[in-house]
Formats: structure tokens, C-alpha cells, sequence
């Protein structure tokens, strides 16, 4: 099952079963606002303050996604989750109601790729027969996190995204059952670093790391652009899919019109005015749920290269001085015929 350097080709196939997403009122209101199964109006989700509003986001998330799969809490025999607060928070206290066994995750905005990578390797190595993963952002816990208080009232340069108000979940078991996709294959990302230093221009850090986790899915899996209906990235925005397609280009891959970015999708450039795209984990998440598998799973697209982006800065390393680096996780989600 292994393959190359850094990919894994399953040979049973772990299902995606179940899917859900839940976001806030703006992504409502983008593109993807109709495929979204809940939106809601309330930022703060009925609690107290922002960080618990993103717990009850991922719960909600992770009830909502078992019951669309007809499943309780039982059937469930591990949890991959994670989020962008510093000890991750947001899912801890999140989730922790759920009572299963929980694998709390960092992988930054890539952490949904994270999640589902090793959700695919426990269920193929009969270690579960049921998992489930998730990941979730909060626009206002990340800019409090990671920025300015919300009442500073910064301007925001051009460069910059918007972290998404979202929560997606997905539920994996063993190859046969019925689902909306099956995962092929993984290829996990390595850590890559080429000195960006600037926190409001994400999508030039994490550029590279895409670049290397596409390339190397390519060269381990012996394939190209041409294997896959779309290749889709977490959320570079705009900068870093162009930055993404010249290096690809430059190797003689054309991606134009085979790769989507998440974080272009999500919002609507012209009206939401959210500069670069969309950002946050919260980002891949909830566009995976809300529009990938259901292309995928009505055959709209046979293959599809998911590839959440992470860039790897806190607020400590950042103030530090340090540059920024990225990662980026593969995972491959085919049609079940």
C-alpha cells in the first residue's frame, strides 16, 4: 500500500458515508450558500463568546453529520478534529459532550486533510470500522488569535483573506458500505519553508507546500494533471493559485483548468469584498462538504486531488520574527460507481 516517498494507494478503499456543514451568515450569503446544510445568522452561535461559538459550530457539525448518516454517537470509534486555537479549544470543549475517543489535530487550514488522511489509514487498517473528521475556523477566534481585536478596525491590505466562520465533518468507515466517495489514496505533505514573513499575505506561504505535495503525488502515483477531473486546494486565494500554477508550469504541468481553489470558491470577489478568498480551516472543510463530494458523488467528477493548505505561524513565532511555513495534504476522492 505504500507508494514512493510519501503517498499511500489504499488497497480497500475507505467510504466518506456522511458529510455535513454548517457556516456563518457571510458564507451564507457567497456561492456555496445554497449547498451548505445550515447557516446561521447568529456569529455567536447563542453563547457567551467567540471561542465557544466555534465549539458549539464543531458539535453541531459532527451531530448534524451522524444523523444525515443515520448513525449515533456509539457507532462512532474515534474522532480526528481540530481547529486553529492555540490547544485547540474550539474542538476540546467542542466535542467533548460526544464522549468518543478523540485524535486532537494542528495542521493549521490543512488540518481537514490531516483529519481525513488518518481517519482513511485507521478504518483501512481495521483499526475502526467507523471514524469521523473535523475541522473548523470562526472569523472572529482567528482574528483575535492571530491579528487585531475586532473594534481596532484595521484595514486589511489586498493580500490578505478571510478566515471562514464554517465547520465541516465527515464520517469514514470500511470499503462496501454506501457513500458519497471513496478515498483512493493519500500523499502527506512535509513542511516546507521559502522565507514568506508577511502573516497578511497567507497564500504566498503556503504556494510551495501545495506545489510539493501535487508534485509529489504525481511522481508517486505515476500520474499528471490529466488523471484528475480537478485538483483543489485549500485556500490559497488568489495570490498563491497563481504563484501555485507558475511553479507547476514551470515543471510542465498546466493546471489552469484543472485546479480550484477553496478559498475562491466560497466567497464572491466581486460583492463580499474578502480581498484574496477565503481562509481558515473551516474553509476546505465546509466547501468539501457542501460542494466536492456531492460532485463526486453524483459523477460530476470521477477524481478529484483534494489538497488542504496550511501555513504553520502562531503568534509567538510570528512576533519572533520567524518566516512562515506551510503544509499541505493529498487525499484522493474517487466516484463510487
Amino acid at each position: 500500500m505504500q507508494v514512493g516517498k510519501a503517498s499511500v494507494r489504499f488497497e480497500k478503499p475507505p467510504v466518506i458515508e456522511a458529510a455535513a456543514s454548517i457556516a456563518g451568515k457571510k458564507e451564507g450569503e457567497g456561492p456555496l450558500g445554497k449547498m451548505i446544510d445550515l447557516v446561521v445568522e447568529d456569529a455567536m452561535f447563542g453563547t457567551d463568546n467567540w471561542e465557544q461559538a466555534e465549539s458549539t459550530l464543531q458539535k453541531k457539525t459532527a451531530l448534524m453529520a451522524m444523523e444525515k448518516g443515520g448513525l449515533q454517537k456509539k457507532d462512532i470509534r474515534y474522532l480526528f478534529a481540530g481547529d486553529l486555537l492555540g490547544q485547540l479549544i474550539a474542538t476540546s470543549f467542542g466535542l467533548m459532550d460526544l464522549e468518543v475517543p478523540l485524535f486532537g489535530l494542528y495542521g493549521a487550514c490543512s488540518t481537514m486533510g490531516e483529519s481525513l488522511s488518518l481517519g482513511a489509514m485507521t478504518v483501512q487498517a481495521g483499526y475502526a470500522e467507523r471514524v469521523m473528521a473535523v475541522a473548523s475556523s470562526h472569523f472572529a477566534t482567528a482574528e483575535k488569535q492571530f491579528r487585531f481585536p475586532l473594534a481596532y478596525g484595521n484595514q486589511r491590505p489586498f493580500s490578505a483573506t478571510w478566515t471562514v466562520t464554517g465547520c465541516g465533518a465527515v464520517v469514514l468507515s470500511a470499503e462496501g458500505k454506501k457513500g458519497m466517495a471513496r478515498v483512493a489514496g493519500i500523499t502527506t505533505g512535509r513542511i516546507v519553508d521559502m522565507g514568506a514573513t508577511d502573516s497578511m499575505n497567507m497564500g504566498a506561504a503556503m504556494a510551495p507546500s501545495a506545489y510539493h505535495t501535487i508534485r509529489q503525488n504525481f511522481e508517486d502515483m505515476d500520474v499528471n494533471e490529466t488523471y484528475y477531473d480537478k485538483i483543489i486546494t485549500g485556500d490559497l486565494g488568489e495570490i498563491g493559485r497563481k504563484i501555485l500554477l507558475d511553479f507547476m508550469k514551470k515543471d510542465g504541468y498546466d493546471l489552469e483548468d484543472v485546479h480550484m481553489d477553496c478559498g475562491m470558491e466560497i466567497f464572491d470577489k466581486e460583492s463580499q469584498d474578502t480581498h484574496a478568498g477565503g481562509s481558515g480551516c473551516g474553509c476546505a472543510a465546509v466547501t468539501l462538504c457542501s460542494m466536492i463530494l456531492p460532485k463526486i458523488q453524483d459523477g460530476t467528477w470521477k477524481r478529484v486531488l483534494f489538497v488542504p493548505t496550511g501555513a504553520l505561524l502562531s503568534t509567538v513565532s510570528f512576533n519572533e520574527g520567524q518566516s512562515i511555513p506551510g503544509i499541505a495534504h493529498g487525499v484522493m476522492l474517487e466516484h463510487i460507481d
